[in-house]
């Protein structure tokens, strides 16, 4: 039997080192093996004990490979009590991290010391769930009830210093060697005889400075349809107003209630499509080509975010422009970026004074590059120039890449002689910010060349998402199509605004209507005008009337909403509402109500569908990766998992049932993908196919 943790003394300290590579997760070993060193150090003469962790963090949350599974004895809440049991006193010295269960075991521990730069809270939240080992009764008495409210509901972390300040750790100090603060403090604790100090036998905290009635108000507000912080705080509330084992017991309760919620289902789905996506069979065992240096064409806003995304990576990046005028206003753009970053603490003011950016009008410069991204205006013909130059200039082994949003990469990579090192990265606005990378694999794309494409998103802090060649790829694809969707549904009467708010109380960060406006209306009207219609697509001759208005959305003030000092996040506009009402009445449209829950099933049920196509035709590799392009990069609320997710706690048969229904009324735009009514026929679902 493999031992997890390490006993050890130091004169008249006991060590306990948990040694379970690589971010010490509370699996069962592990929480078995505590309680044994627990009962050694109870059973030996050691006056003091310290738990250390040996690895880059004191201790992770729960061992990801247990998760669904029954617990096994001990669990984490028997664990934390037999700690915090013992006689003499028990330290935690934290180092990297301790979050979720790692930090419910620290309260367990008497004392706790922390190092400069370690992390400490609870991220359980964004798991749909709560702290369930104590965390929300041990922690108010440490912190009182306003601060521990705030790490359980917004599963945020604070650094050692902050947490030395909250009550949360003892002392924070300097250094890298976790035991060596540990037994430095363990030693002072001894000199003074300090005693075993439970934190279950302090007193229980006070009422919130704010009330439970505004605390509630205010997390319904930040977290619209989501239940697990609402039940994180009514968990500290059962900190103030019963007992400790009653609390307990109560908070136990509460997460055994968020276990069962389809919320906690869906956030563990998306929390593991972030690793899932880039599992991808082609890659196994591929071998990613080295990118030490990457290049950029283009200094416009895709350009200048893709390069500052490359700069704060910590690779170096050279951008080239038509002309020097736009070459410095590309630098110029950039610096305001890497400044921003350092504002929001993403970048030390150290590190930002040694990165810049390199510009020219010459591609020469790029001839070295090992990665050149082209992100250029939107055309065929100006791309394809591009990719010839490149061409030319190169090494043998550099990846040419585009930005396209919705061109075919393999009539980009034909202009040039090796479109086996030609892909798709499109990037999503801002690109330094946004996390979904779209890598487009073109016909000849070389297997090596997505290897290396997958592994610099990983260096960029990117979710990369393999998408196959076609119009839109997986996004814009989508996006068109429940789009229009909306369209169709305010042509026959509903309002772009009811829709919107509908949207957003289904989760959306916004709805269609105002990310038409974020995006600018102009941008549509282009995209709309390259394509021209769909079969069964209405015409949204009022988008055409805005735009040739002038109102191109937020940055002229004036697209669906308005936007002015008085409404900066927009109002509605009347005068939309009567463009809207006359394109009816040139169509002898008579327009119906539509109610929230209409509006909701034909949008999801149209994004739904299309995405069982693009699944179906190879596009998409899986249903997983629909639902990450859409959490990631289009504002689909993460709590409900995805389209796919959502698809199959409604039941494809339903949603067969909808097209059928919707169909009879605009039979040409409503078809139903062949994969999805072949999952219905055979009672299957979209994860079967991941």
């Amino acid at each position: 039997m493999t031992e997890t943790v390490h006993y050890d003394r130091e004169g008249q300290i006991a060590v306990l080192t948990v040694d379970n590579p690589p971010v010490n997760a509370l699996g069962h070993a592990v929480r078995r093996d505590l309680v044994a060193a627990i009962d050694r150090f109870e059973a030996d003469d050691a006056e003091i004990a310290v738990l250390v962790g040996s690895v880059k963090l004191f201790l992770g949350g729960a061992d990801v490979s247990e998760f669904g599974k029954p617990p096994r004895d001990p669990w984490l809440p028997e664990v934390v009590s037999r700690i915090e049991r013992a006689s003499k006193p028990v330290v935690a010295a934290i180092h990297g991290a301790a979050l979720g269960g790692g930090m419910e075991v620290a309260l367990g521990c008497h004392y706790r010391v922390a190092l400069e730069g370690a992390k400490l809270g609870f991220p359980e939240v964004k798991l749909g769930i709560l702290p369930g080992a104590g965390g929300t009764q041990r922690t108010p008495r440490l912190t009182g009830t306003d601060a521990a409210l705030e790490l359980v509901t917004t599963g945020a972390p604070v650094d050692a210093t902050r947490a030395k300040v909250a009550g949360l750790v003892d002392r924070m100090v300097e250094g890298d060697d976790p035991r060596i603060a540990g037994l430095a403090y363990a030693g002072e604790l001894l000199e003074q005889g300090a005693p075993a100090r439970p934190v279950c036998d302090m007193p229980a905290p006070e009422a919130p400075a704010r009330d439970w009635e505004t605390w509630d108000d205010e997390l319904k507000r930040a977290y619209p349809g989501e239940v697990a912080q609402q039940k994180a705080a009514r968990a500290v509330r059962a900190a103030c107003e019963m007992s400790f084992a009653d609390g307990l017991a109560e908070e136990r309760r509460l997460f055994r209630e968020l276990m069962e919620t389809r919320q906690r289902e869906a956030l563990v789905h998306a929390f593991f499509l972030e690793r899932q996506v880039s599992k991808l069979p082609e890659l196994k065992g591929m071998e990613p080509r080295s990118v030490d240096a990457v290049g950029i064409v283009g200094g416009g806003t895709m350009g200048t975010g893709i390069a500052t995304a490359v700069l704060l990576s910590g690779l170096p990046a050279t951008l080239v422009e038509q002309s020097v005028e736009a070459a410095e206003a590309a630098r110029l753009a950039v610096e305001k970026n890497l400044d921003g970053a350092v504002r929001r603490g993403k970048l030390s003011e150290e590190v930002r004074a040694r990165i810049d950016l390199t510009t020219t009008t010459d591609y020469e410069a790029l001839s070295e590059a090992d990665v050149v991204i082209e992100a250029v205006f939107e055309s065929m013909d100006v791309k394809r120039q591009v990719f010839d130059m490149l061409d030319r200039v190169m090494k043998d082994g550099a990846i040419l890449a585009t930005n396209t949003s919705y061109l075919d990469v393999n009539k980009i990579a034909a202009v040039t002689r090796r479109p086996a090192d030609v892909i798709g990265l499109h990037f999503f606005s801002p690109a330094h910010v946004m996390k979904l990378l779209e890598v487009v694999v073109a016909d000849e794309t070389d297997p090596e060349v997505v290897a290396t494409a997958f592994a610099l998103a990983k260096k960029l802090n990117k979710i990369a998402v393999r998408s196959g060649v076609c119009d839109g790829f997986i996004g814009n694809r989508l996006l068109s199509h429940y789009r229009a969707a909306a369209t169709e549904m305010v042509l026959q009467g509903a309002s772009p605004y009811r829709i919107d708010a509908a949207l957003e109380g289904f989760g959306f960060a916004m709805g269609p209507f105002r990310v038409a406006d974020l995006a600018g209306l102009d941008i549509g009207h282009a995209t709309r005008a390259r394509k021209g219609p769909r079969r069964g697509e209405v015409n949204p001759d009022w988008d055409d009337r805005l735009n040739e208005m002038g109102r191109l959305g937020r940055k002229t003030g004036r697209g669906y909403y308005i936007y002015d000092e008085e409404s900066p996040k927009g109002r509605l506009d009347p005068e939309v509402t009567e463009i809207v009402e006359g394109v009816r009445s040139d169509r002898g449209v008579r327009a119906r109500e539509f109610g929230d829950s209409e509006i909701v099933e034909r949008y999801l049920t149209a994004m739904v569908n299309e995405a069982a196509r693009v699944v179906g035709e190879g596009i998409a590799k899986r249903p997983l990766d629909v639902d990450a392009v859409l959490l990631f990069g289009y504002g689909f609320p993460r709590w409900r998992g995805g389209p796919m997710m959502y698809a199959d706690h409604v039941g494809l048969a339903t949603i067969r049932e909808r097209v059928e229904r919707y169909a009879r009324d605009n039979p040409d735009f409503w078809q139903i993908a062949p994969l999805l009514a072949d999952l219905a026929d055979n009672e299957k679902q979209f994860k079967d196919l991941n």
